[in-house]
């Protein structure tokens, strides 16, 4: 059976893509000053209206560019997928050409192709890698910005380069929040990224980063609290507790995944380590007893700021604890990085389970606050799969 986009019916599939994104011309790379100057800005909303930035390539252009999809270009390798290094013709501008597997016959493939599209089309953000287009010729392709430097995690784990240093792990943290946040409140489709991970997060030449990857993004219409998915998919030693036992996912499926990763940058620890021990049943002790100097990656010898670290620590307590309710928003957990108030009443959780404790003092962290005894974390029950809708 041929797959859709070579049927009778591929020209109107064509047709659909040429209808959402257009033959832009190519525009010439940014320059690190310009990148470094757009970490530092809020993006500017998109209007509603706006057509999409991306464009659709013929198989001849990204073909050339991979030079035929040479094994020499191919820079990465995933359960469904293959990205190449590339060049485009012309302007010689450094792409990324990830290309479906599967056989060409596979409905899934097709509809996890536009699943896809559909979700990182719609984003433009700094933080955020760009779409530059796609092709439906003769296979389905993904085209993006190429990374120079690589995934965070490719930096972070480097034993043979000097340690990432504590000045860009932070600004690394804050400017993935950005990216997160824009994706659940700032794009025009509230997306649920649902793998977000140090591998997935790309890096520019000035470390700053980029998230990557939504092969598994979903988008959640405005009126839904949630949705169910099936099969459970991510990556083990990043997936939130509501996700992995019922498939529920919402924003705060990412805010957990998220507090993974702020762990990974403060530690220098992989989520699941060479024994097979995940980074949150080493962390959860030492944030529970406030130990951030054995918290934080010891190949820094001590040169990082210790507020600061605190302060990334707090806020990666906050975004793994085990109920969703009590996770705070993307919107919070950027404020809470870039020096936001930490209040009490907001983080303190209901002193009901007995046994487990809160990370540590939230006064530690708040000088305005008298010491308190003990904080007990409430577990309360995950939300429920059958409840997807706002009520009025």
């Amino acid at each position: 059976m041929k797959p859709l986009y070579l049927r009778s019916g591929g020209r109107s599939f064509k047709r659909l893509l040429l209808s959402i994104g257009h033959r832009s011309p190519s525009k010439p790379p940014a320059s690190p000053a310009h990148d470094a100057a757009a970490a530092n800005e809020e993006p500017e909303p998109s209007p509603r209206s706006s057509r999409p930035a991306w464009r659709c390539f013929s198989y001849d252009e990204i073909n050339r560019a991979t030079n035929g999809f040479h094994e020499g270009n191919l820079v990465g390798r995933g359960g469904s997928s293959e990205v190449y290094r590339g060049e485009l013709p012309g302007d010689g501008r450094a792409v990324a050409v990830k290309r479906l597997m599967g056989s060409s016959a596979c409905e899934r493939r097709e509809r996890d192709f536009l699943a896809e599209l559909g979700t990182v089309g719609h984003a433009r953000h700094p933080n955020v890698c760009a779409l530059l287009g796609c092709c439906v010729d003769r296979d389905l392709y993904l085209v993006f910005e190429f990374s120079n430097r690589g995934s965070v995690a490719a930096n972070l784990h480097d034993e043979a380069s000097p340690a990432m240093g504590w000045a860009a792990r932070r600004g690394i943290a804050v400017g993935t929040a950005r990216g997160l946040e824009y994706l659940h409140k700032g794009c025009q489709r509230r997306i649920i990224h649902r793998d977000i991970k140090a591998s997935n997060v790309l890096l520019t030449d000035d470390l700053h980063p980029q998230i990557s990857d939504f092969g598994l993004a979903k988008w959640l219409p405005s009126e839904w609290t949630h949705r169910a998915i099936a099969p459970i998919e991510g990556t083990f030693g990043c997936l939130a507790p509501e996700y992995y036992t019922h498939g529920i996912v919402d924003e705060k499926t990412d805010v957990f995944a998220f507090g993974v990763f702020l762990l990974e940058l403060v530690t220098g620890r992989k989520p699941v380590d060479g024994s097979h021990r995940s980074l949150l049943s080493w962390a959860r002790p030492l944030l529970a007893d406030g130990k951030i100097d054995a918290l934080v990656d010891p190949r820094l010898g001590g040169d990082y700021d210790g507020e600061e670290a605190k302060r990334v620590a707090f806020v990666a307590a906050l975004c793994i604890r085990a109920p969703a309710t009590w996770r705070p928003s993307m919107t919070e957990v950027l404020e809470l990085l870039e020096g936001g108030e930490i209040r009490q009443d907001r983080w303190a959780m209901p002193e009901v389970a007995a046994d487990d404790e809160e990370p540590w003092w939230l006064d530690d962290l708040d000088d305005d606050e008298e010491e308190e005894d003990e904080d007990e974390e409430f577990n309360t029950p995950s939300p429920s799969s059958s409840s997807s809708t706002t009520s009025n």
